[in-house]
């Protein structure tokens, strides 16, 4: 059943494909007005075409940013809010696989998968969290995944000892410090922040071009996000971690609030353009 979400304004980032194209499909059939957001320009052109064509919806946007540069999240965030005059959901979906086991960096010298699934939301959510306070009541969803590993801050970028695997699973436990984070600090304003793992191996493109077979399906996935999204009953539910719909405990770093400051006061360096090589 799709949800009301008429009169709402949702930023998806990460949404030309997988879970975040078929959240926006989902969102532009319940009424929202939704800005997609992908680094490739022709996909999005067609992302936006297909909703529209499938839900009869005028009130779509693409916006065209590459995670891997900061500056291109500064960019995107500016248009939003040079063109919107409310967001009442900010979906932090953006992602990337696990590679090929070689280890890659983003334009701005960090490691790619932290910069990506951490740095960008990051920032993106730091610069649109005026317009989400005047918005309020309004959320910060994102999300993350059951697979998380420990951060090893004397190793922060990966230099010493890669593996994508630890890459992409530290980067999607620093989200989820990231939510929490986010929760006390906007605790008071009416904007709440939650975080997920959506499902498991779903039949993204991520997943089926690994050769991994899927066990959940996209659409439990795209229910369980617009849990997050739109259920009343969690208008005031923050700071919490949830696997599917139900509420779970994330890996126990995350919940270490040294490691979180220290985590946090790094990637405030990094996105002012202070590289620290190894995060120490």
């Amino acid at each position: 059943m799709t949800a009301d979400v008429t009169g709402k304004t949702v930023l998806v980032t990460g949404s030309t494909d997988g879970l975040g194209r078929a959240l926006a499909l989902e969102l532009a059939a319940g009424g929202a007005t939704v800005l997609l957001h992908g680094r490739d320009s022709a996909k999005g052109e067609a992302t936006l075409r297909d909703i529209r064509e499938a839900t009869g919806s005028d009130r779509l946007a693409f916006y065209l940013a590459d995670f891997s540069s900061l500056s291109e999240v500064r960019r995107l965030a500016e248009q939003v809010l040079a063109e919107h005059d409310r967001l009442d959901v900010l979906v932090n979906n953006a992602g990337i696989g696990r590679g090929d086991g070689s280890r890659e960096v983003s334009e701005d010298g960090y490691e790619l998968r932290l910069a990506v699934m951490y740095l960008a939301p990051f920032l993106l959510t730091q610069l649109l969290e005026p317009l989400l306070g005047e918005s309020a009541p309004a959320r910060i969803v994102n999300v993350a995944s059951a697979g998380q590993a420990p951060i090893d801050f004397d190793d922060l970028m990966l230099e010493r000892d890669y593996n994508g695997i630890q890459a992409y699973c530290q980067s999607k436990l620093a989200l989820v410090m990231l939510t929490l984070d986010q929760a006390d600090a906007l605790r008071d304003s009416g904007v709440t922040a939650n975080c997920l793992h959506p499902g498991t191996f779903m039949p993204t493109k991520m997943v089926l071009e690994a050769g991994v077979r899927p066990v959940d399906s996209l659409e439990s996935g795209v229910e369980a996000t617009m849990r997050l999204v739109s259920a009343p009953e969690l208008a005031d539910v923050t700071g919490m971690y949830f696997e599917r719909t139900r509420e779970a405990l994330a890996l126990e770093q995350a919940y270490d609030r040294e490691a979180r400051r220290r985590l946090n006061d790094i990637a405030t360096k990094l996105v002012s353009g202070v590289n620290l090589a190894t995060g120490g």
